[in-house]
């Protein structure tokens, strides 16, 4: 399995990134995709994915709620660091009005400036989308390219918003924990979505799924996320694992 969205060197894991990785490889988890944040957490992702060759893979971008006054300059350093260095995405970008809507507009103008870099870079797109659908929707159509490709991470949204972004194009839906809560909508659509359009997250140390709700999550709690979407589907966790895998590692290249 492939976890596409984990957070391993967040300070939730301090001195302790290398045993969770090492727990995630036993659970079966063959690969970790590292969203980029901002420039103060870039080296400790950075050093992980550094220490795991081939296992680790470091993305670049800036996170829309780190976006405030000094986000000129933090784009910048999110940009050389992506021309830099050897990247799978650009991400974690996007729009998160849930928090504030204090720099709506920076957060508008930085997402789509980092859409433009992704389509320059031939590099897809990890975004985050909280209570903004339809301003990302409008930033993708008003930059999408032939080459604009990407996952909605942590999505949650309805099989109309689904079926709206396949239309523009090559984009994929993280599912994570959230499928697990029993009353969790995307329960629900995660039945109407093909096989071959789901990627699977954690987005640790957030969002963990039951049993351990209540904990810290964590990369090798990734294969209660695929059970439970074996189950919806009616389909063997085997198959989920490698069609889903299949899936990440054309759209990361790793």
């Amino acid at each position: 399995m492939i976890d596409t969205h984990c957070h391993l060197y967040d300070e939730a894991f301090a001195e302790e990134e290398d045993e969770a990785v090492a727990r995630a490889l036993e659970a079966g988890v063959s690969a970790l995709v590292l969203p980029d944040i901002d420039s103060r957490s870039r080296g400790a992702m950075s050093a992980l994915a550094a220490r795991h060759p081939g296992v680790a893979f470091p993305c670049a971008g800036l996170h829309p709620t780190e976006v405030g006054k000094g986000w000129k300059e933090e784009y910048e350093l999110a940009e050389q660091f992506a021309r830099k260095e050897k990247v799978v995405a650009i991400g974690e970008i996007g729009i998160d009005l849930y928090w504030s809507r204090e720099f709506a507009c920076q957060q508008k103008e930085v997402f789509g400036m980092q859409l433009d870099l992704a389509c320059e870079l031939d590099l897809p797109v990890i975004i985050h989308n909280r209570e903004a659908t339809e301003v990302v929707l409008e930033e993708v159509r008003k930059h999408n390219r032939s080459n604009l490709r990407g996952v909605l991470h942590a999505f949650t949204g309805s099989v109309e918003t689904a079926r709206e972004f396949g239309r523009l194009g090559d984009w994929y839906f993280g599912i994570g924990g959230v499928v697990t809560f029993k009353k969790a909508s995307i329960g629900e659509t995660v039945k109407e979505l093909p096989l071959d359009r789901i990627l699977l997250e954690t987005d640790c140390p957030y969002l963990t799924p039951v049993p351990f709700r209540g904990h810290r999550n964590e990369s090798s709690y990734l294969p209660y996320i695929a059970a439970t979407i074996a189950s919806k589907l009616g389909k063997d966790i085997s198959e989920v694992d490698e069609i889903t895998s299949a899936s990440a590692r054309r759209l990361f290249g790793i």
